[in-house]
């Protein structure tokens, strides 16, 4: 049976340091490593025969802007779909220059998620086959979901605050 113990020494055993921040919020078992080994980590998971990560179930990104030199995250979530086991793990990237390696070449699945990511967050997928954006418009100068934007403009005076359910004490 494979444990998240069994995982984590497995990648441990291979990549020693460069494997770091593991934790199991909610018994997933979640760690981090450095962008530049974001490949070479799930092409391991991938291939190693008792690990088995062969499907990517989720890509997404976070932005901490609090976090000076790694202000995004690129979170994946990977499957083990033969014991049923799933992990995270996260690797970290300047904003000034938020270059990632593409996993498109290991997982298809890969592809529009990275697109997503890039539409969003603007994250560089270096090696991407189509890199554009995905859902918003091409002439969009910037990436909506970054935490570099107030939630709502407080100026406005033509918005009626009853009809988004907030009411006034009196």
């Amino acid at each position: 049976m494979l444990t998240n113990d069994i995982i984590k020494q497995r990648l441990i055993e291979k990549f020693g340091e460069r494997v770091t921040n593991f934790e199991e919020p909610y018994g997933m078992l979640t760690f981090e490593t450095p962008k530049e080994m974001n490949l070479k980590v799930m092409q391991f998971l991938f291939d190693d025969p008792e690990l088995r990560f062969r499907f990517l179930t989720d890509l997404c990104a976070v932005h901490y802007p609090d976090k000076q030199g790694n202000e995004l995250a690129v979170v994946y979530h990977l499957h083990n779909l033969v014991d049923n086991v799933r992990i995270r793990f996260k690797v970290f990237t300047d904003i000034g220059q938020p270059d990632i390696y593409t996993a498109t070449r290991l997982y298809e699945a890969a592809n529009w998620m990275e697109r997503e990511t890039y539409d969003f967050f603007g994250i560089n997928f270096i090696g991407h086959p189509n890199l554009k954006r995905i859902l918003n418009v091409d002439e969009m100068d910037y990436f909506p979901m970054r935490k570099e934007y107030p939630l709502e403009d407080q100026t406005r005076t033509d918005k009626d605050d009853e009809m988004f359910g907030r009411r006034e004490n009196n």
